[in-house]
């Protein structure tokens, strides 16, 4: 299983349930790395989307507990259907994207994570864990610094040392 984020300076994410930066570069960075693939997520992070929509051509699975059954995502109420959910998968297609708390709970079941480290410092309210201070995750891939509209930016990937099985998570 993989994460992927846009973090700022401090690692932070977001603030009021929407994303921090708005970069062309990022959105088709996302897009080609889940495009066809299995997308996961808290339900804040489904309904920061354009009328709380799925994402188009990928499977979306929304832990909500109490939530109601939807046609165009699967809605799981507990992490133990969500380990049953994912297990239907290959863990390679399947990508952790928000928000803050279930980057954090999925976290130590990811063996990669995709960051897109932004140059700014965003005034987030909600953060990513520092993955520069966890001794399990080496960064083992930095591109090179680019630009868009003034904010600078670079893509890099993490590795996991230590990845613990989803089956463990309950």
């Amino acid at each position: 299983m993989k994460a992927i984020v846009a973090v700022d300076t401090e690692w932070g994410i977001g603030k009021n349930n929407g994303l921090l930066f708005s970069l062309r570069k990022d959105m088709a960075f996302f897009r080609e790395k889940t495009m066809q693939k299995t997308v996961v997520m808290g339900s804040n992070t489904l309904k920061s989307f354009p009328n709380g929509n799925p994402l188009k051509n990928r499977i979306n699975i929304v832990l909500y507990p109490g939530g109601e059954k939807r046609e165009d995502c699967i809605v799981v109420g507990s992490m133990e259907e969500l380990v049953r959910e994912l297990q239907k998968y290959p863990t390679d297609d399947v990508f952790v994207i928000g928000g803050a708390m279930f980057y954090k709970t999925m976290l130590p079941y990811c063996d990669t994570v995709y960051v897109t480290k932004v140059d700014a410092n965003g005034e987030a309210s909600v953060f990513f864990e520092n993955l520069d201070e966890l001794p399990d995750w080496v960064c083992t891939e930095e591109g090179e610094r680019q630009e868009e509209n003034g904010i600078f930016f670079r893509f890099t990937t993490y590795q996991n040392k230590k990845v613990k099985s989803i089956t463990e998570l309950v």
